[in-house]
């Protein structure tokens, strides 16, 4: 019996994939409970409170997080006007939009455009660094998803991981969530670019179809530890690589660089965000 329900909650969990996949790739198309429940293959009648069980919120706050987060992609990537914006996030207004962003983001989407990364230029026209800590780290196993293209859009991958422990119980005890990044967006085209979502597990865990083990192995590092939104990464990578690394003397390591993060962007705002950006070194 015991055996037959763990079953059903994996499979649930599988099926709570296909949803986040499918919201995250329609995000202005059909998100009706019939067409969501129909792709799970649930009743809608407990549609909602199945997907709160595995995903850890509700499809509302799913589509919201999602929506919020293109929107702050926008903001920082673009020059639409902000009521485009909002109504794109499915605003009716930009004052419903301003507060909405500005719950789950820690400020107004004018100031997130105007400094949504924290690195401003001193007054002698230098820009301000973040610093830089070589350590050793301690290794990792990771159960990893791929994917392609650009990678501020890797947090759906992480949604199906989200949804894939939670219905093993995996999150009973702390589990690093890591991204690991093969490719430099500067030289390589965005459709090509490579990455993979990764949780921590033990080496030996069984994983579902799509999934890849891959191993960190433990080694000296260098990081940097960013607080704030996602979208002000670009500025941690061009600091470590093109400022960092070719002052340190230090040489760089055979495994790809990655991002650990040490909170959840369903808890806090962006702007309270804390992300470790780590360079594997040699030696």
């Amino acid at each position: 019996m015991l055996q037959t329900k763990h079953k059903t909650r994996l499979d649930y969990g599988r099926r709570v994939a296909l949803v986040i996949d499918h919201i995250a790739d329609n995000l202005d198309g059909d998100l009706s409970l019939e067409r969501l429940s129909g792709i799970a293959c649930f009743s809608p009648y407990h549609f909602h409170r199945i997907y709160r069980s595995i995903a850890g919120e509700t499809v509302a706050d799913t589509v919201r997080r999602l929506r919020l987060h293109r929107a702050a992609g926008e903001l920082a990537r673009s020059a639409y006007p902000i009521e485009r914006i909002a109504r794109r996030a499915g605003y009716g207004s930009v004052e419903a939009f301003t507060r909405a962003f500005g719950n789950g983001h820690g400020e107004p989407p004018g100031a997130f455009r105007a400094r949504f990364t924290p690195f401003r230029p001193t007054e002698n026209g230098d820009d301000i660094m973040l610093p830089v800590t070589v350590k050793d780290f301690d290794g990792v196993h990771l159960a990893t998803y791929p994917h392609r293209g650009n990678y501020h859009d890797i947090g759906r991958c992480f949604d199906r991981l989200a949804a894939w422990g939670g219905a093993r119980g995996l999150f009973a005890t702390p589990r690093r969530m890591i991204g690991l990044y093969y490719d430099d967006p500067g030289s390589v085209p965005e459709a090509e670019l490579r990455s993979e979502a990764g949780l921590e597990v033990d080496p030996d865990m069984a994983l579902s179809d799509g999934m890849t083990l891959r191993h960190i192995p433990a080694g000296r590092i260098a990081t940097i530890l960013y607080k704030g939104p996602y979208t002000g990464l670009d500025e941690v990578y061009r600091q470590l690589y093109r400022e960092w690394l070719p002052q340190s003397g230090e040489e760089v390591g055979d495994q790809p660089v990655f991002e650990t993060y040490l909170n959840n962007p369903r808890d806090v705002p962006a702007s309270e965000l804390l992300t470790e950006v780590s360079l594997p070194l040699k030696g």
